[in-house]
This record gives structure tokens, C-alpha cells and sequence, in this order.
């Protein structure tokens, strides 16, 4: 059953088009004055005039003090993001386990939990959730949205997020945003963890400033979340970035799909594991330092097949910057002679090598994606 919700509720706010268009501006690009804002937007500062007053009455923004450049000119007053306007949950689903966080306007994250699910069946995974947020809510009255993220495949089905396959909770075409909205009264994000981490990354993360990126997520599987012309690249049918079946060698070990060679037979976790018969990551890459030769014959494989996605994603899209992430980005370190040695064997002549950097990650990185999706649902 849906709760019960009060009309003294605390929601987001009905923004129409331009009063959103400037508070992305100031929420993006931090404290801003109303003739950069003008510049930026196109709209005149009469417009600004009152946009700003309806996002300072809304309790959004705040004006702060005025400059003017070598204090000469017209003062323009500043606008400052107010944080604490607004919170959002973000919520990373796994087969066994749900990690959240609660982050204000600016992404910051301000609690994180971790429970483990009760179940796997969809309706006992939603009253948990739903459980969980009527708990945040009663500390963060001013709760506006819910993010949600997980290693699957979602589309837009008639406007609503549906889970069309995810292989750790063993779902098909299930309407999540649909079910956990009715439970929670809130406007729901629902996505796959890799593009979510690619957006949060591209607002707030390691990509903020760049107009096209590629991140990288590596764990029990690889995947890439991509950004054009500022832009997430979201697909025809929400599930873009397939790059864990790239042909990598001709011979070599299989993926759990039977490909042979490809992407997937190195450089994910599990395939790490059964490259160097061990049953410990951490065990493996310890070995490898040691000079143990299987096992660091299957970390440098995997940095090779590393190099050779990332080649194949630079030479297609020529992104600025490359990100490689998620709890599997030791490859990237450990494995780095042999993933420079692919780029230079499989990058076009005519590319250039992308800028890229392997981001310290915490699991807890994916809840907080699902709480930028949460912020980019309303804003």
C-alpha cells in the first residue's frame, strides 16, 4: 500500500523551463553572477531579475554579495546554491545487498547505509526501499526525489523506467519506478549503474567541465558509460556501452558466454580469479606483486584487454578525458604497462590518446550516482 502523506509534506517544486535552466547553471557551475548567468542562458537580465527571485523565494538559491570587474561597471549580484534546500536519496541494488545515501542539492553526501535484502522478490526489494526512505524522511523532511541504480539493463517503456534484465537479482521487465513511486509518493530515477556513475561524474565527479568522456566501470562485469556534446549517450533502447565481448585475442580463454578471447575472459573479477586459480582478488593481485607467474600473467592480460577497450572507445568516440573506475580499477594500476602497450598497438594513427584517470572507488560511489540521477530527475 502507498503511505499516507500529509499536504504539509514538504516537494520539489513545479519548476517551469527557464527557472530550471538557471538554477542548472548555478547547481553545475557554482556561484554565479547574473551577467555570467545572462551569457550563459541568453536570457535578459530583466528575465534573470525574476528568476531569481522565484528560486531565492523557493528557498533554492541565495544572493550574495555584488562584484564588478576591476571595480569598475555595474555591480552584479552573485547567486550561491543553498545545499540544504533539498535532499535525495540514492539507492545501489545488488543480488545480495541494498547501499544508500542521502545527499543535499550539491551531490554532498551527508549518511550512508548499507542492509542486506531480505529477499530478491520484487515486491519484498521495494518495501524495503520504501521502508528505508520514510526513515530518511523523518531526519531530511525536505526529501524531493529517489535514485535508484543496479547492474541490468532499464529502458523507457511509455515514460516509465522498466528493469528489462538484471542477472543478480534474477529480474525481467520489472516497472521498478513505477512500484517504488507508489510506495514512496516520490518521483523516482531508476538506472544502470555504470550510465548513473557516468552522469554523476559528468555534474559533479571527475568529468565535471568536459563535454565528452568515457568512464570505465570494472567489477564482476565491464562496462562503459559514454558522454557526447554533454550529453549522456542513453541509447536507442537504455542499455549503450557493451563492451565486455570486444574481441581481445584469437585464442585464449572463454567468457561465461563461450566468446573466446574477448574482453569479459580478462579483465573482469571472475575472470581474473579463474586466470589465476585463486579464489581471493586480493589475493591475486598480492601474488602478482610477489612475481607469482600466473598470477600476474592474469593481471597483465587484463590490463591488455583493458587497453584494448579503451582503444576501440577512443578511436570511435574521441572522448576528452577516460575514466576507469569500480572495485576491479587495480587492473588499471597494476596492469598498466600492458594497457599502455595496447593503446599504442591499437589506437588509430590518427588518434590521439585520450586524457584518463583511474578514480579511487568506494561501493558506496554507486548509491551516490543514484542520487545525482535522483537530482537530474527534478532539475
Amino acid at each position: 500500500m502507498a503511505s499516507s502523506r500529509s499536504d504539509s509534506v514538504w516537494t520539489w517544486p513545479d519548476l517551469h523551463d527557464a527557472q530550471r535552466t538557471v538554477l542548472l547553471e548555478v547547481l553545475i557551475n557554482g556561484a554565479t553572477s547574473r551577467a555570467e548567468l545572462a551569457r550563459r542562458t541568453g536570457l535578459s537580465r530583466t528575465s534573470l531579475t525574476r528568476l531569481t527571485r522565484d528560486l531565492v523565494e523557493l528557498g533554492l538559491v541565495e544572493e550574495g554579495e555584488t562584484n564588478a570587474p576591476n571595480g569598475r561597471g555595474r555591480p552584479s549580484e552573485i547567486l550561491n546554491l543553498r545545499p540544504a534546500s533539498a535532499h535525495f536519496v540514492g539507492i545501489k541494488l545488488t543480488g545480495e545487498a541494498l547501499y544508500a545515501v542521502v545527499t543535499d542539492l550539491h551531490a554532498n553526501v551527508i549518511e550512508i547505509e548499507e542492509r542486506p535484502l531480505v529477499s530478491r522478490y520484487v515486491p519484498d526489494v521495494v518495501s524495503q526501499m520504501s521502508e528505508m526512505v520514510t526513515r530518511f524522511r523523518e531526519t531530511y523532511p525536505r526529501l524531493a526525489s529517489v535514485g535508484i541504480c543496479l547492474a541490468g539493463d532499464v529502458e523507457q517503456v511509455r515514460g516509465r523506467s522498466v528493469v528489462v534484465g538484471s542477472h543478480f537479482l534474477g529480474w525481467d521487465d520489472v516497472p521498478l519506478a513505477s512500484l517504488v513511486e507508489a510506495e514512496t509518493g516520490l518521483p523516482i530515477a531508476v538506472g544502470n549503474d555504470v550510465q548513473s556513475l557516468t552522469a554523476a561524474h559528468h555534474w559533479f565527479g571527475a568529468g565535471v567541465g568536459r563535454s565528452s568522456l568515457v568512464l570505465i566501470g570494472l567489477g564482476a562485469g565491464i562496462g562503459a558509460g559514454i558522454v557526447v556534446n554533454g550529453e549522456l549517450v542513453r541509447g536507442s533502447r537504455g542499455h549503450p556501452g557493451k563492451v565486455g565481448h570486444i574481441p581481445v585475442r584469437d585464442s585464449g580463454p572463454t567468457c561465461d558466454r563461450g566468446h573466446l578471447g574477448c574482453a569479459s575472459a580478462y579483465v573482469t573479477i571472475p575472470a581474473i580469479l579463474h586466470n589465476a586459480a585463486d579464489t581471493s582478488f586480493d589475493r591475486v593481485i598480492e601474488r602478482a606483486e610477489a612475481g607469482d607467474a600466473v598470477a600476474k600473467a592474469a593481471i597483465d592480460d587484463a590490463g591488455h584487454a583493458l587497453g584494448v577497450v579503451i582503444a576501440q572507445l577512443v578511436n570511435l568516440i574521441d572522448p576528452e578525458k577516460v575514466i576507469v573506475t569500480g572495485e576491479g580499477l587495480i587492473v588499471a594500476r597494476a596492469g598498466a604497462a600492458s594497457l599502455d602497450a595496447a593503446l599504442a598497438e591499437k589506437l588509430d594513427p590518427a588518434s590521439e590518446r585520450s586524457e584518463i584517470e583511474v578514480r579511487d572507488f568506494a561501493f558506496s560511489d554507486y548509491a551516490w550516482a543514484a542520487a545525482v540521477s535522483a537530482i537530474r530527475r527534478v532539475v
